[in-house]
């Protein structure tokens, strides 16, 4: 696979994780799991993901495992603040809890699996 397509890929992977990790959570929380609710809830995270992309360069080496870590960080921290103050969600403990550790889950485990499949 040429070099642009692993990027489209690496970052279509981590974007999925983030819808992924919102639809499940809404339905778990009985709430509609359709496109505009998930994406009305999961835009501070693509947000917060795009620009753990653009700190992390994670185009020069999208699958490294120090990149995944950059990108997580930045979109639990970054998501949930932007979560908090510009589109007035909550914020409660326990879904920072989840929301970090299953994104952890997502956007480095995948790379950690990446690298063993290779």
């Amino acid at each position: 696979m040429n070099k642009s397509r692993r990027i489209a890929l690496a970052l279509a992977l981590d974007i999925f994780g983030v819808l992924l990790f919102v639809a499940v959570g809404r339905r778990n929380h009985n709430e509609s799991a359709g496109i505009s609710g998930v994406v009305e809830v999961a835009l501070p995270f693509l947000i917060a993901l795009v620009c753990g992309w653009f700190v992390s360069q994670a185009w020069q080496k999208p699958d490294a495992i120090k990149n995944g870590v950059v990108i997580w960080l930045i979109t639990v921290v970054l998501g949930l603040l932007l979560r908090n103050l510009i589109f007035d969600r909550g914020t409660a403990t326990p879904f920072i809890i989840v929301a970090t550790v299953v994104l952890g889950v997502l956007l480095v485990g995948r790379r950690l699996a990446m690298r063993v499949i290779r």
